[in-house]
């Protein structure tokens, strides 16, 4: 069977699977905007509890995010009815001069969410929104669009972080994000965690392990409750992308980690999941979820000067290898077959990328592409979940960056709770060869709870992997300036989640000059 044919089986068993499943129980029926209309609503409570948002921007336009939900917590608080919002869009904060306004309806299908995806607006600017259900009246939010495709910015700001861990620690590292005043943010996965509350922690989750539409709505409200991370969203535009716990942890593909978990079940989870995603996200209508399916990767340019390529490392990839964990290079690790992107992704990705006129090609993506060694001495092990448990994959995206000259190739990471510099090699094996790229690895937010600057083995890691530049294990987030001579990441960190008020340390500084590939401390 080949490649065409086996894809073809796949999608043919994903939905006789699917059709077992009660209709009633989707989450997805495509008729969003079928039911009554509430035309004059009138609100108890504030129904823009959750705040306001944007993200997506382009030259001439920008999405534009809200969520009626009087009762966050509990599915939102509203009937099964639509509401009628107006939005407007204005060059100054006092929104004397609108520049566009328009109303959407906010349906029960989609968890009462807006997105208006604005258009027809000017380039390189910053616009102010609002919005408007009955007598309310939303928080104002701040966004902007990108530079015309012919245009060289002089500067690009961006800040990017991963895993917000509710319970294991305050967001304090978007206060003093939002105190940067960035253009973009990139969110690079693990906006929430699945688990069920637990007692004793910072902060307690709501509910148990959340499975259904509506526990995964309700996780979404109780994070998007909390002031800082609020507070940003409503400040720039953000790119999002998930990775494993805005479904379910070490998802690949259609695979739990779990045993017992039948296809049926977990593809029914994931549909859940996906939905309200969606909802809860400033994302544009291709990305609506049909089913257990999201469109997710795209991209971004920001005039000549980036190119920002968002991957999903989670929903095309072949299972773990080696049963995940830690193990050596063998195996399954070197399947020819395996992938980390799916070959449609993988083909997209390549042909945007040799599609570039940017100065500055970056991956927004989740699991670390270094082939870092955990261990001393000769025994090797490697992370399974990583790029390093699919080294045919990775080794074929690093040829081709180095083959097709892609201009100065960025790589931007999350999930580990932990910060990283690293430049990335075809072979690692093969220190002395020319870097490819440079990879910088943002920690958590708050996941983990309290860091540490240098963790046990420091100095070990550091030996034992010469293209590791820099490591540690503190809070924070990684604040980037881009202009046509260089790239500099700096590391900037919180000593501490589990109370309010940490300072921010800039831990450590790191720049790339354009056309020489390769880190060096700032």
């Amino acid at each position: 069977m080949n490649k065409q044919q086996m894809q073809q089986h796949q999608w043919k068993r994903r939905q006789m699977i699917l059709s077992g499943v009660s209709v009633a129980a989707l989450p997805w029926l495509g008729r969003q905007s079928a039911g009554a209309v509430t035309v004059q609503p009138r609100f108890a409570d504030n129904p823009f509890t959750l705040g306001v948002a944007s993200g997506d921007p382009t030259s001439d336009g920008v999405v534009l995010w809200t969520r009626l939900a009087p009762e966050p917590l509990h599915g939102g608080g509203l009937p099964p009815e639509n509401f009628p919002v107006r939005w407007e869009l204005a060059e100054d904060e006092g929104f004397r001069k609108v520049v566009q306004s328009g109303t959407e309806l906010a349906t029960a299908a989609l968890g009462h969410s807006v997105h208006v995806e604005v258009r027809g607006l000017r380039p390189d600017c910053w616009y102010w929104y609002r919005f408007h259900s009955g007598d309310a009246v939303s928080r104002t939010g701040r966004t902007r669009t990108m530079p015309a495709a012919d245009m060289l910015p002089d500067r690009l700001k961006l800040c990017f972080a991963s895993c917000q861990h509710y319970e294991t620690g305050l967001f304090t590292a978007y206060e003093h994000m939002a105190a940067e005043n960035p253009d973009l943010v990139l969110h690079l996965g693990d906006y929430i965690y699945e688990y069920e509350g637990k007692d004793n922690r910072v902060r307690r989750h709501s509910g148990p392990e959340i499975t259904t539409l509506e526990h995964y709505r309700n996780r979404y409200a109780q994070y998007r409750l909390d002031p800082q991370l609020q507070t940003m969203h409503a400040l720039c535009p953000w790119l999002v992308v998930w990775d494993d716990h805005e479904f379910d942890n070490n998802c690949a593909g259609a695979i739990s980690e779990e045993r017992g978990v039948s296809e049926a079940e977990f593809l029914l989870r994931r549909a859940n999941a996906y939905q309200a995603y969606y909802e809860s996200m400033p994302l544009r209508r291709p990305t609506i979820p049909s089913g257990p399916d999201m469109l997710l990767y795209r991209t971004l340019d920001f005039g000549r000067l980036a190119r920002i390529e968002m991957l999903d490392t989670r929903q095309y990839r072949s299972d773990q290898p080696n049963g995940d964990g830690l193990k050596p290079l063998t195996g399954a690790v070197l399947d020819p077959q395996a992938t980390m992107l799916g070959e449609k992704q993988e083909q997209w990705l390549l042909s945007e990328l040799s599609s570039s006129k940017s100065l500055w090609n970056v991956l927004g993506q989740q699991v670390m592409m270094a082939r870092v060694d955990r261990v001393p001495g000769t025994d090797q092990k490697f992370s399974m979940d990583q790029w390093s448990g699919y080294e045919v994959p990775r080794r074929r995206l690093l040829t081709a960056l180095s083959e097709r000259r892609i201009s100065n190739p960025i790589v931007l990471t999350g999930d580990i709770h932990s910060n990283w510099v690293n430049d990335l090699l075809v072979d690692f094996d093969r220190p002395r060869d020319p870097v490819v790229a440079t990879e910088f690895v943002c920690s958590s937010i708050s996941s983990g709870g309290n860091g540490v600057q240098k963790a046990t083995g420091h100095a070990l890691l550091m030996s034992e992997n010469p293209f590791v530049k820099f490591q540690n294990s503190e809070r924070g987030y990684v604040s980037c300036e881009v202009t046509a001579k260089e790239w500099r990441s700096r590391y900037q960190v919180v000593e501490y989640v589990d109370r309010p008020g940490a300072p921010l340390v800039t831990r450590s500084t790191w720049a790339v000059a354009a056309g020489r590939a390769g880190a060096e401390q700032v």
